[in-house]
């Protein structure tokens, strides 16, 4: 049969320097910019979100990512709690999502991000909540600011795999972002990117430049109609969804592993 995957273009090493310096440096520059307008008292949730969106575009320009958008986004303005959750095959999963989707998203993300000079201060000055993974009291309390965020108005973007997966298929997922979708009655929003874990496959350097890559938004769940009893119900409705998006099929279960912590930061 014959193959409709595009050729690879692997970066060399100058290209590969290239990237790698140009994501840091216009990392840096919008981590300074928060900060500062953060300390001046002037940082406004309208400026964290057009700043997003201009480093996550800056980010797939770099790679020269040709993304495409297939379905159609909810309303984030309605007045009802939304819960964006992602595949996640790459770090670039995230800037995809900021350049894709509208409204004041922000990325639940795990703890260890914030011990990073310059972003950590910028993540929590820009409404990032964090997971602490490997601390189960103080991954409950993060979750309770978390809903506390949503409530105020943040869409919350979340990996339920936990961790990037190395092929691209849908890792077993983490309890955690459901206990909160449950809690706060949100509206869960599948979303599936395929391919992008050819741009820069997890737990390697081996970039790969003009990869073709689709973002799929799902038909939205309403995690109100689901109670506490119904948590694995949940989990499974959304998998599904997740699955056609991703493979046009419901895939085969995957076992699930003893989780160390029910998060759902990566």
């Amino acid at each position: 049969m014959l193959s409709l995957q595009p050729i690879t273009r692997s970066a060399n090493l100058a290209r590969r320097a290239g990237v790698a310096l140009g994501s840091v440096g216009v990392t840096l520059y919008f981590c300074l910019l928060v900060i500062v307008r953060a300390a001046l008292g002037r940082l406004r949730r309208e400026h964290v979100d057009r700043y997003t969106r201009i480093w996550s575009a800056a980010l797939l320009r770099l790679v020269r990512m040709r993304m495409t958008v297939q379905g159609r986004c909810p309303d984030f303005n309605d007045g009802r709690r939304y819960l964006i959750l992602c595949t996640h095959s790459s770090h670039y999963d995230i800037p995809a999502s900021f350049v894709a989707m509208p409204g004041s998203m922000r990325m639940l993300a795990k703890s260890e991000l914030y011990r990073i000079p310059f972003l950590g201060r910028a993540m929590r000055a820009a409404e990032f909540p964090s997971v602490a993974r490997h601390n189960p009291q103080q991954a409950r309390r993060d979750l309770a600011r978390a809903r506390q965020m949503m409530e105020s108005g943040i869409v919350l973007w979340a990996a339920p795999e936990g961790t990037r997966s190395a092929d691209g298929r849908l890792q077993p997922f983490k309890k955690g972002c459901f206990h909160l979708a449950l809690e706060t009655g949100a509206i869960i929003v599948p979303v599936a990117i395929r391919d992008i874990h050819h741009v820069l496959p997890a737990r390697t350097w081996r970039l790969n430049l003009d990869q073709p890559v689709q973002l799929c938004i799902g038909a939205p769940i309403d995690a109100s109609r689901y109670d506490q009893d119904n948590l694995a119900v949940l989990m499974a409705d959304t998998r599904e969804r997740m699955e056609l998006l991703l493979y046009g099929q419901v895939a085969a279960p995957v076992p699930s592993p003893e989780p160390v912590l029910e998060t759902c930061a990566d």
